[in-house]
C-alpha cells in the first residue's frame, strides 16, 4: 500500500514539472466580482523621482471589504528594456475578474481602459527604451528635465476628445475592446510579474481604510505617490473633484486625462515595444477627467453569482461604493 501511495506521489510530480510555466500575463486572479469597479478618479500625476523610474497608473482593486483604490506610482523597471502593462477588470463568467499586470518587452492588451499619462487604451506613449536608458515623453510624463535629460516632446499623441473615466473591460457600460493579433502575440513572450515594492504597495493600500471606495466614494485622497508606499507627504496627491470640468478639455499635461480609446479604431501597429515604447499615432492625453461618465447604482441583487454558463450582466455594475460579493472561479 505504501508502494502504490509513493509512485502515485511521483507521478505527479513529474506530471506538475512537465506543465509549462505560466506566466501572470495569462492567468487571472480567482476572484470575480458582481459589480464592476467605480470609475477612474481624476489625480495629477507626481514629478517622477529620478532616471529609471516608469509610471504604472492607479487601479480599484477588491479585498474583504470592497474595492479599494491602489495608487499610481513610480517604480523601477525589473530588466533594462521592460514596459508595465496595466491590469484590468474584465467581464467574464458572469462576474468581473481581474487580469493582473506584468512586465515585459512589449505593452499587451489591458482592456482599452485609459489610464491616462500615456497609456491610451491600446499601447503606451509616455516614452520609449534607447541604448539602455528610458527616454520620457514630456508631453504626458511630469518630469524635472532638470534633473532626467533623457526626454522628448511629442505632442502628436494628445488629442482634444470627450474624457471617459469608466475602469473595466466588458458587461454592460464597459470598454468595448478586444486584444489585437499582435496583442495575443505579446501575451506570449517572457514576463515578469510585479516587483516585491509593486506587491507591498498594493498590501499597503488595502490596509488602509481611507482608500476603500466605501469610505470615499470613488475618490481617494490618496490617489497618486512618488514612489511605492510613500502614502504620506508632499508628493501624495489626492483625487480631484469631478463633479466639473475646470480645465480645457485637451487636459492639464500633469493630469491623467483619458480618452475615448473604446471608440477608436484599433491600429494594425501598436502596444510599444523595448525600442519604441507605443504608437505615437494615438493619444497619450494626461487626465482621467471625464465627468461624462455613466453613474449607476449597485444592481440591488449583490449577492455570489453561481459556476457556469455566462449570463447577462445587471442592469448596472459599477457604482462609487465598491460593494459587491466575490465568488471563487
Amino acid at each position: 500500500m505504501r508502494k502504490i501511495h509513493l509512485i502515485g506521489l511521483f507521478m505527479f510530480a513529474a506530471l506538475m514539472l512537465a506543465l509549462p510555466a505560466v506566466s501572470p500575463a495569462q492567468v487571472s486572479v480567482g476572484v470575480a466580482v458582481h459589480i464592476g469597479p467605480p470609475a477612474l478618479p481624476v489625480y495629477e500625476q507626481p514629478i517622477c523621482p529620478g532616471p529609471g523610474y516608469l509610471w504604472t497608473p492607479g487601479y480599484w482593486a477588491y479585498g474583504p471589504d470592497g474595492y479599494y483604490w491602489v495608487p499610481g506610482t513610480w517604480v523601477m523597471a525589473p530588466e533594462v528594456g521592460f514596459l508595465w502593462t496595466p491590469g484590468y477588470w474584465g467581464w467574464g463568467g458572469g462576474g468581473y475578474i481581474w487580469h493582473a499586470g506584468y512586465w515585459g518587452p512589449h505593452v499587451g492588451f489591458y482592456g482599452g481602459i485609459n489610464y491616462g499619462f500615456g497609456y491610451t487604451g491600446v499601447g503606451f506613449v509616455g516614452g520609449r527604451w534607447e541604448h539602455g536608458a528610458f527616454r520620457y515623453n514630456t508631453a504626458v510624463m511630469h518630469v524635472n528635465t532638470t534633473v532626467i535629460h533623457n526626454t522628448y516632446v511629442d505632442r502628436t499623441v494628445v488629442r482634444n476628445v470627450t474624457v471617459n473615466r469608466v475602469s473595466y473591460n466588458g458587461g454592460r457600460g464597459g470598454i468595448n475592446a478586444r486584444p489585437s493579433e499582435r496583442e495575443r502575440e505579446f501575451e506570449h513572450e517572457r514576463h515578469f510579474e510585479p516587483t516585491s515594492m509593486q506587491r507591498e504597495h498594493e498590501h499597503s493600500a488595502g490596509s488602509n481604510r481611507e482608500l476603500r471606495a466605501s469610505e470615499n466614494h470613488g475618490r481617494p485622497p490618496i490617489a497618486a505617490t512618488a514612489r511605492p508606499g510613500e502614502f504620506k507627504g508632499r508628493e501624495a496627491v489626492g483625487a480631484r473633484d469631478h463633479s466639473h470640468n475646470d480645465f480645457p478639455r485637451g487636459g492639464n499635461p500633469h493630469m491623467n486625462n483619458a480618452a475615448e480609446s473604446h471608440k477608436m479604431d484599433r491600429p494594425p501597429s501598436h502596444g510599444g515595444n523595448a525600442e519604441h515604447g507605443g504608437n505615437a499615432e494615438h493619444t497619450a492625453p494626461h487626465v482621467n477627467s471625464s465627468v461624462n461618465a455613466p453613474r449607476s447604482q449597485p444592481h440591488a441583487d449583490s449577492r455570489p453569482h453561481t459556476e457556469g454558463r455566462p449570463h447577462n450582466p445587471p442592469a448596472a455594475e459599477h457604482h462609487e461604493g465598491g460593494g459587491g460579493k466575490p465568488h471563487k472561479n
